[in-house]
């Protein structure tokens, strides 16, 4: 049975999050034979007091994604670096489709975009509504909004003029750019059964984390069902204590199994909800290279 491709998520949670921390994960992922590393998007932790943080989401500062994967881009050579999800929605599809470009050429096209529309449910930690109120988009936005803003992006990485004429957004017939390597793959990220039918329709790869392996393996056949012949990409969480690398290790490969079995193609292993410095992570990413016998380079 073959196993999936394995990625890490980078440092880019205070209080490990850093320019050293970011370059000593990244590097020695990039050392150790690991496909991928990821950072995820999150503006803000609320602070009021209806605020239930009952997902046990890390309550400190989240570095922006896409600065972090270049400044990791910067110091690697092979590795992919891919965002987690990028709520695209939060930014002109202009702006993120130029920032998306930007860096797939200075990293040498090593870029896969996991891509959100701040929320697949009304449910925390999947929609935080304090998120659009701050980034000043309603909520409204989501669904045909979405949609839209990945056909303006997409027009945006094609050949110049670009032009795009929707019911929220507008492109006047522009030169823009830089223009990507290649295609940029979008993984869209969703976990109910019409937004996961429409990442079928319109992305290329599906995007998810396992909170529950029996509804993972339910989301994934409604992506294959529904025509996804795309990349899946499966976050798992293996555990918020510290763990010895042997822990760590076991904790990883009952996941792989896991993933194997829902007929995940990628896994990426969220390994800054583990609160350990940046060197303890690197101990544990080499317990398990070495277990998994990858290929170095």
């Amino acid at each position: 049975m073959n196993l999936p491709r394995i990625g890490v998520s980078l440092p880019y949670i205070d209080p490990y999050a850093g320019p050293e921390a970011v370059v000593m994960v990244a590097q020695a992922a990039d050392r150790l034979g690991f496909h991928a590393v990821s950072a995820s998007d999150r503006l803000l932790i609320p602070t009021g007091p209806h605020w239930n943080n009952d997902a046990g989401l890390p309550e400190s500062h989240a570095w922006d994604s896409l600065e972090v994967l270049t400044w990791a881009a910067a110091h690697t050579s092979r590795i992919r670096v891919t965002t987690d999800i990028v709520n695209s929605i939060f930014q002109p599809p202009i702006v993120l489709a130029r920032r998306l470009a930007t860096l797939d050429r200075l990293s040498g096209g090593r870029v896969d975009v996991g891509i959100g529309q701040g929320g697949g449910t009304r449910v925390p930690p999947f929609y935080i509504p304090e998120e659009f109120t701050a980034a000043g988009v309603p909520a409204s936005r989501r669904g045909a909004g979405f949609v839209e803003h990945i056909a303006a992006m997409r027009a945006c990485w094609a050949p110049d003029p670009v032009e795009f004429r929707g019911k929220h957004y507008q492109i006047p017939p522009s030169m823009v750019g830089p223009k990507p390597s290649r295609a940029i793959p979008l993984f869209i990220g969703a976990i109910t059964r019409h937004t996961i039918e429409r990442a079928a329709r319109i992305g290329d790869g599906y995007i998810t984390t396992a909170i529950d392996w029996d509804d993972t393996s339910t989301h994934v056949s409604w992506y294959r069902a529904a025509g996804g012949t795309g990349t899946v990409v499966v976050n798992v969480i293996v555990g918020r204590d510290p763990l010895s690398p042997n822990a760590f290790t076991d904790a990883v490969l009952n996941e792989l199994d896991h993933a194997t079995a829902v007929g995940a193609d990628e896994v990426h292993i969220a390994l800054h909800l583990i609160p350990a410095d940046p060197r303890q992570q690197v101990e544990l990413l080499e317990a398990l290279a070495t277990r998994l016998e990858l290929p170095t380079g």
